[in-house]
């Protein structure tokens, strides 16, 4: 009877020989199908016949061995990894194994180095080999989070959906997602944010912000705005009736943000505002 071995997780196995190097485990007695436990992740009482829970992956060699250690990530599942290394065709994570977690250039959203820290899931490629990849997480978001609408959250970008916002893992593992129109230019991959929580999906998506409530926000747009027109030799040349594309490309900031930047401006008689043109006073 051939006994499918379930490499990348958690499996039971029962020790059906012993040799000098180890132990041999396989489902049950007699089984063609059956794996190595090197002889120091052994358990000192073990005895023949006794079943031990192992976690099954390749070593160096392309065969599937067992180890009692615990890998920081199992197939499909999440987990923020270390980079070791970098190697020709990909880069190589700490995931708590012997062998490091292989990740390829084809398999991540931006160029990592050494010393990074990465969300990653687990996967089975074509050959057979389990490796990393930092795309396609999105599903595999939680969507049961404690948290609720005021909430301050921390969370990690994974992924920028540009149309439809910046994707976070908030606590790296449960879904959520900046609006398309709140500027994130400054963001990269992986940098760890603060934000707070605007609302809560039927689904249980989180909607998040990194602004500010409006009346906190302003003081510190006005001044970003103050700063775009200076670097525009004093004088915008378009005003709070431009079109939200301008608006965004120019001073990162949403046209209401803009409108109320440009009305705090105003009232404190720092511009004056022409039909075309913001002007410092």
């Amino acid at each position: 009877m051939r006994i499918e071995m379930k490499l990348g997780e958690y499996q039971k196995l029962k020790v059906i020989k012993k040799v000098e190097f180890g132990v041999y485990l396989a489902e049950h007695e007699g089984d063609e199908t059956r794996v190595l436990l090197p002889q120091k992740q052994v358990p000192a009482d073990a005895k023949l016949g006794d079943e031990i829970e192992v976690f099954l992956y390749k070593d160096s060699k392309d065969r599937i061995i067992a180890t009692t250690n615990q890998p920081k990530l199992t197939l499909g599942g999440l987990a923020v990894l270390e980079v070791a290394e970098i190697g020709k065709i990909g880069a190589f994570l700490d995931w708590g194994l012997e062998k490091d977690l292989f990740l390829p250039y084809k398999e991540m959203t931006k160029k990592v180095q050494p010393g990074d820290e990465v969300l990653v899931t687990l996967y089975i490629d074509k050959s057979r080999r389990l490796c990393a990849s930092m795309k396609k997480l999105y599903d595999l978001m939680r969507t049961d989070s404690p948290y609720k609408k005021g909430d301050t959250v921390n969370g990690r970008i994974y992924e920028f959906g540009h149309d439809f916002g910046t994707f976070v893992a908030v606590d790296d593992c449960y879904s959520a997602m900046i609006p398309a129109h709140e500027d994130c230019s400054h963001l990269q991959i992986g940098d760890v944010i603060e934000a707070k929580v605007t609302g809560v999906k039927p689904d249980g998506k989180l909607d998040i912000t990194m602004r500010e409530k409006a009346y906190l926000q302003m003081d510190a747009d006005a001044e970003k705005v103050m700063e775009v027109i200076e670097e525009f030799a004093g004088v915008l040349p378009f005003t709070d009736k431009a079109s939200p594309e301008v608006i965004m490309r120019e001073t990162g900031l949403s046209k209401n943000a803009f409108k109320r930047a440009v009305g705090r401006l105003y009232k404190e008689r720092r511009i004056e505002i022409t039909e075309r043109a913001i002007r410092k006073l």
